[in-house]
């Protein structure tokens, strides 16, 4: 079964595109994320999923201690190089090398649904938190991905195309500004990502749909049909 380790194939591309600042959405969400899901810093943060580091370094910058955890040697490469004094970490996340209630916070900033086994690594991230500890995802929208828009306008029909309900697998390329990446992961309804969290213990506290944090032209259309979810869980 695919997983995010054929984020490897795409590593070069990716890090071009997350690093070509107010390329892509993460420039114009991130604010509402840190703001308001994520709690003050504490002993350690980990990062599930944490590619070429980009969310680590942010969590850096507002003073937490990080270890990002990564299945493509490329993107674990790039991180290290950006961040020489970060720990990042070549593993899976449904498989944590880290021992129980190691971390006070774990974080996974749009990597559920790039990881096979999502109930795993949600499962992993309870295993991993103290008491009382949180989980603070962002995933894209279970609403967005059943559909799409029928033209590049603003105003542009929002098109329900396929099932809300269950997993379903997606692949998709984008061409923006002389930059190509193709995405590839799976798309779940709400029901599932609540289930996945009922069984490895987690209370959610928090549920956000954030709006586009400036008015850039192409994200005009995510003021009106939700682009991402975010969601704080934490484990009583």
């Amino acid at each position: 079964m695919p997983d995010r380790s054929g984020w490897e194939d795409e590593a070069e591309s990716w890090v071009r595109w997350a690093r070509t600042e107010g390329h892509d959405a993460y420039w114009f969400y991130r604010q509402s994320f840190f703001e308001r899901m994520v709690p003050p810093p504490g002993a350690r943060t980990v990062e599930l999923g944490s590619g070429e580091g980009r969310v680590s370094r942010d969590l850096r910058d507002r003073g937490h201690r990080t270890v990002g955890v990564e299945l493509s040697p490329t993107l674990v490469r790039h991180a290290r190089d950006a961040d020489p004094g970060g720990t990042y970490l070549l593993a899976d996340a449904s498989k944590l090398p880290l021992a129980d209630a190691s971390c006070d916070l774990v974080v996974a900033y749009n990597t559920l649904m790039d990881i096979a086994d999502m109930d795993a690594a949600v499962a992993e991230a309870g295993r991993i938190l103290v008491p009382g500890g949180r989980f603070c995802v962002c995933v894209t929208h279970p609403m967005s991905n059943t559909g799409h828009f029928d033209g590049p306008a603003p105003d542009a029909t929002f098109v329900v195309s396929t099932t809300y309900f269950g997993r379903r697998r997606f692949e998709g390329t984008e061409a923006r500004d002389g930059l190509t990446m193709t995405f590839r992961g799976w798309s779940y309804a709400l029901e599932e990502y609540a289930l996945a969290f009922e069984r490895a213990g987690f209370l959610i506290e928090a549920m956000r749909e954030p709006v586009p944090e400036a008015g850039e032209p192409h994200l005009l259309r995510w003021w009106r049909v939700p682009l991402f979810l975010h969601i704080r869980a934490v484990r009583p």
